[in-house]
């Protein structure tokens, strides 16, 4: 069985990754542009934009990606430097940005896949599903320094799955209907072979066997081809969490980003402490993400591992006084206040809601979404 190194980061760094679809700017449909986008990155000779900006499943998509931060605003400011580049390369090309975790009315058989072997090789697998993916989503790596944390780490933070899917879920409707759910995304994604809650390891050789056992039977080539909705990620040193739906706008974004980076470092000090609490059965882990998916905001959520009960919002008004002071000590008190504004507020998902109810057109939800983006 093969070893896998953890390149453990001596600090609790942050890394953001930021989906965006591109839509026409007139028709507000899925435009496959992005091939045409990364050939304007190119002429632009500039390698920091260059290593900022990746390349997706699919042309309607582009991927912002920040380096290696230490606060929640050093990520947000990497993020819209790099916003503002893509943003006048789209204007060139007619196309706006799009931050929702899905189209409302885009159909996935005119969408081009973007060439390449992996990509290509994933569609042949997945098929229908796999060509079903009109998807965006927001990714956070927080480093992590010791190999044997990692996973106690991804199973702890599943117990806060439901507040991050609620309060991100911006993916009510597809293919010109409203599904009933606050996240259509997570139902989706999960419909890849690997991708999905994360299985419950202890210890690191459990995860070593199961890789071993997915590259034998050739389910993957690759680790960074699990697509778990919280993964470790060896290479990077951190644990990657990837439950959260496209961002609309910077203010929701830096409020996921830094609740993110505060969860991590608080479950890292309960566990060094012996306190972290008893881990929540997969079966009710699942439970939890279905409900905060179908539900957003409203969901009641399962809290721990005795089954008690709560509405996400209110306990995650706990959980934000709780977290105060590692925020402080993150540089991030201003932006972890910030959830308050989406639980007392309304999230993405209603928000979008509220424009269709108003106009019966699926056109306007988009002209929501890329107003809120802003300039």
């Amino acid at each position: 069985m093969e070893a896998i190194e953890f390149r453990g980061s001596p600090a609790p760094t942050i890394g953001v990754e930021w989906e965006f679809a591109l839509v026409d700017k007139v028709t507000g449909d899925l435009s496959n542009s992005a091939a045409a986008l990364f050939d304007r990155v190119v002429e632009l000779d500039d390698p920091a934009s260059q290593g900022r900006i990746h390349k997706e499943l699919l042309r309607n998509t582009v991927e912002l990606v920040t380096g290696i931060c230490t606060t929640t605003a050093e990520a947000m400011a990497d993020l819209r430097r790099t916003l503002g580049v893509v943003r006048g390369i789209g204007d060139d090309l007619g196309v706006n940005l799009y931050g929702g975790g899905t189209h409302p009315f885009a159909e996935w058989s005119t969408q081009q896949l973007t060439e390449a072997p992996r990509y290509a090789e994933l569609i042949e697998r997945t098929q229908w599903w796999g060509r079903q993916m009109l998807i965006w989503g927001v990714h956070v790596h927080v480093g992590i320094d010791r190999r044997d944390k990692v996973l106690p780490i991804v199973n702890a933070l599943l117990a806060y799955y439901p507040h991050l899917l609620a309060i991100s879920a911006s993916s009510p409707m597809w293919s010109g209907q409203d599904t009933g759910y606050a996240s259509n995304r997570a139902m989706m994604f999960q419909q890849l072979p690997t991708a999905g809650l994360p299985f419950q390891f202890s210890q690191w050789g459990e995860f070593e066997a199961f890789v071993a056992d997915q590259k034998t039977t050739g389910i993957i080539d690759h680790v960074n081809e699990i697509r778990w909705d919280i993964r470790p990620s060896p290479r990077l040193g951190t644990v990657e969490v990837r439950v959260c739906d496209g961002a609309t706008n910077v203010r929701e974004l830096e409020a996921i980003v830094a609740l993110i980076h505060c969860l991590v470092v608080d479950i890292d000090a309960q566990l060094t402490a012996g306190t972290l609490p008893r881990e929540m059965a997969p079966w009710l882990v699942q439970e939890n993400k279905w409900r905060a998916a179908r539900y957003g905001l409203d969901a009641v959520i399962i809290q721990d591992a005795d089954c008690n009960e709560r509405l996400v919002t209110d306990d995650l008004a706990d959980i934000l006084t709780r977290l105060e002071p590692v925020a402080r000590r993150l540089d991030c008190v201003d932006e972890l206040a910030s959830v308050a504004e989406i639980t007392g507020g309304r999230g993405s998902y209603q928000r979008q809601r509220t424009v269709f109810e108003r106009t019966g057109d699926m056109r306007d939800v988009v002209a929501l979404v890329v107003h809120e983006l802003g300039r």
